[in-house]
């Protein structure tokens, strides 16, 4: 067996490892009360983290992609699926209007609450399986545009990730308006029940955790099989050099649209199960800065492996939880919330310049490491 099959073998068993330990270890750990419900409930929200950023490792690692408005997408699915939620909460003094629209609603002067109407896109968002269709569409439908006349007329690079960052920014402004009946700044809080059950419920959130591992585990081998198909071949080729593919014959615009599209269906999925374990969503959820974060979890884990994008949204927000908060030893405090920002770009640093693979490379640069460091040779022995 060659080095790189035997390496093949140990990332799957291990792989399989984990995915056993989430199904069966934390559960377990719950019920021994080792860990209680709100570390299953972070750590089913970071999964969704974990699945946006194979959504961007599929794009930008293995087609050279670089978009910035993954955290739209994700948050695009967040509100479709808390305007199914919001309508089981609704207003007292008018039912037919959700309270948390209803607190913002944009009357004009001399209307009272019985004048307010419920938007007519609001209406198709009362049905769960439509609600949870468009979450995974409507994001999709919004890359699909985007990349039409992005890829189409050959925009790519840097000139991408300014365009989706730009549309980011306007997307923002958008959410936050009042007059667009999505609850403006406050985005989407007041919620009550997730299909007929108390948000507060243990059971909820530990079977939300499951979904999210399960959906972790089901969106990763649908990457990987891509990736190790025909079609991810040509996505590589897309990424080393898009000009030779063209002039080859391909079309390589079709394809960057399809697994643009992909990862944005991939996004608001997240999006969707985020919502129920999280409870809210605002339009700060979509700000350029939350789609850099993912870019940094992809980069940090390891670009163009999929793992690697898994394994670096796990570890930084798991570092980000229990780095924001102060930490003093005998009396002093050591470390500030204020920090975590100068920590986390010195990570990025580090990564990019001594890990270009990410950390799941660093194994494979230690063993590589021990194997070129010289034996001493013995000195020999002379004769008497």
């Amino acid at each position: 067996m060659t080095d790189r099959a035997a390496r093949l073998v140990r990332h799957r068993v291990l792989l399989l490892v984990l995915a056993l330990f989430g199904l069966v270890g934390i559960p377990g750990l719950y019920f021994a009360k080792v860990i209680d419900i709100e570390t299953v409930n972070t750590l089913g929200r970071y999964l969704t983290y974990a699945m946006v950023a194979i959504g961007l490792d599929l794009i930008w690692g293995y087609a050279g992609i670089l978009s910035l408005c993954q955290a739209l997408f994700f948050a695009i699915g967040a509100y479709a699926m808390g305007m199914f939620m919001a309508h089981q909460y609704t207003s007292l003094d008018n039912p037919a209007i959700p309270q948390s629209l209803y607190l913002v609603y944009p009357f004009e002067i001399g209307e009272t609450s019985a004048d307010a109407v419920l938007p007519w896109f609001w209406v198709p968002f009362k049905s769960f399986p439509v609600a949870l269709v468009l979450a995974i569409c409507i994001p999709a439908a919004v890359a699909a545009i985007i990349g039409f006349f992005g890829f189409i007329s050959r925009v790519r690079g840097v000139y991408f990730a300014i365009l989706t960052q730009a549309l980011t920014v306007g997307a923002c402004l958008f959410f936050g308006d009042n007059d667009m009946c999505l609850c403006g700044t406050n985005g989407l809080s007041q919620f009550s029940t997730f299909l007929g059950v108390d948000l507060g419920s243990e059971k909820l959130k530990l079977v939300m955790y499951l979904v999210s591992l399960v959906s972790t585990i089901g969106v990763y081998l649908l990457c990987r099989f891509i990736v190790q198909s025909r079609f991810g071949r040509i996505l590589v080729a897309i990424r080393d050099d898009e000009n030779t593919l063209h002039f080859t014959g391909y079309k390589p615009h079709q394809y960057k649209l399809f697994v643009f599209a992909l990862s944005a269906a991939i996004a608001g999925l997240a999006g969707a199960l985020y919502i129920p374990q999280m409870q809210i969503i605002t339009p700060s959820d979509m700000a350029a800065i939350e789609s850099i974060l993912i870019v940094v979890w992809v980069a940090v884990g390891g670009r163009g492996t999929l793992s690697g994008a898994i394994l670096g949204a796990l570890v930084v927000n798991l570092l980000y939880k229990n780095l924001t908060s102060p930490i003093e030893v005998f009396g002093l405090r050591m470390w500030k919330p204020d920090y975590w920002p100068i920590l986390l770009g010195a990570v990025f640093v580090g990564v990019v310049m001594f890990l270009p693979r990410g950390l799941l490379s660093l194994p494979g640069r230690l063993k590589e490491r021990k194997s070129k460091v010289p034996n001493p040779t013995p000195k020999p022995v002379e004769a008497k």
